[in-house]
């Protein structure tokens, strides 16, 4: 799987960087054709604490592209959301293969 990662307007640490590739990469085990994976990192311009905006995009082969898009207090949450979220668009992409 080929892994995009992008910060918008702020420089990432390499430990969130590994941090989410820790976890975009687990969600092979879910499906076996992720092609690629696109993550956007950027912050909200709004006055609430939960501004760090996680975007995900899986390419697959078999099914149409998903996405999910998360919003919290850090961006490790916000990640970790949305690859439970798109963990579970796998798995019923896949049941209905």
């Amino acid at each position: 799987m080929k892994l995009n990662i992008e910060s918008v307007h702020f420089d990432a640490s390499e430990q969130l960087k590994n941090f989410i590739e820790h976890k975009v990469t687990k969600l092979d085990l879910f499906h076996n054709g992720i092609i690629s994976a696109d993550v956007i990192l950027r912050l909200d311009k709004s006055s609430d604490t939960e501004n760090k905006v996680a975007e995900i995009s899986l390419k697959t082969p078999n099914c149409s592209d998903l996405f999910a898009k998360k919003q919290c207090k850090t961006f490790e949450e916000s990640v970790d959301l949305a690859c439970e979220a798109l963990r579970k668009q796998l798995i019923k992409a896949k049941d209905q293969q």
